[in-house]
């Protein structure tokens, strides 16, 4: 597997079913950093409903790692596989878990710079580091945060952001 000898770089390794969190642990246990985006979901069974955080990517963690470390992240019993690309590990830029990181964030809202939000309107991220990501506005849901579309490591993220951290792209 040729990986980069000087820096670290991230990898999306696959997990076993339903088994992220224990994978983390593991890998907290081992000493390497990882990141497991969670999602908090309302849940609803017959007798009760309760909020649970879920992965935001079924059966993926992500792990930044240097070369040195790479078969041991695979000693973790719950971890199966790096996701390759034409038989390697293929690295995810460090902006794309930014951006990941970033639509998970909890943010306090503050005023909208548009009041008219439409659905299926294309919009932009307007501040922070990721200025110029682009979705699409695919549910309009109360006076702060609006749920976007958009395509993040090769997989459509579905996301409530704050509309004062968009505009709507004419």
């Amino acid at each position: 597997m040729a990986l980069n000898h000087e820096t670290k770089h991230w990898y999306a390794v696959y997990a076993r079913s339903r088994a992220e969190k224990k994978a983390a642990e593991e890998l907290l246990y081992q000493s390497i950093e990882h990141y497991l985006p969670l999602i908090k979901r309302l849940k609803q069974w017959s007798d009760r409903k309760k909020w649970v955080e879920e992965p935001l990517f079924r059966s993926y963690i992500f792990v930044h790692i240097e070369q040195k470390d790479y078969y041991r992240v695979l000693q973790n019993p719950y971890l199966v596989r790096y996701i390759t690309f034409e038989g390697k590990a293929a690295p995810i830029p460090n902006q794309q878990i930014e951006a990941i990181r970033y639509f998970l964030e909890e943010v306090e809202p503050e005023e909208p710079i548009n009041t008219d939000w439409t659905k299926g309107e294309r919009v932009e991220v307007i501040t922070g580091d990721l200025t110029g990501l682009t979705g699409e506005l695919i549910e309009v849901n109360g006076k702060h945060k609006v749920k976007v579309q958009i395509d993040v490591i090769g997989k459509s993220v579905s996301i409530y952001i704050p509309k004062n951290k968009l505009r709507i792209i004419e």
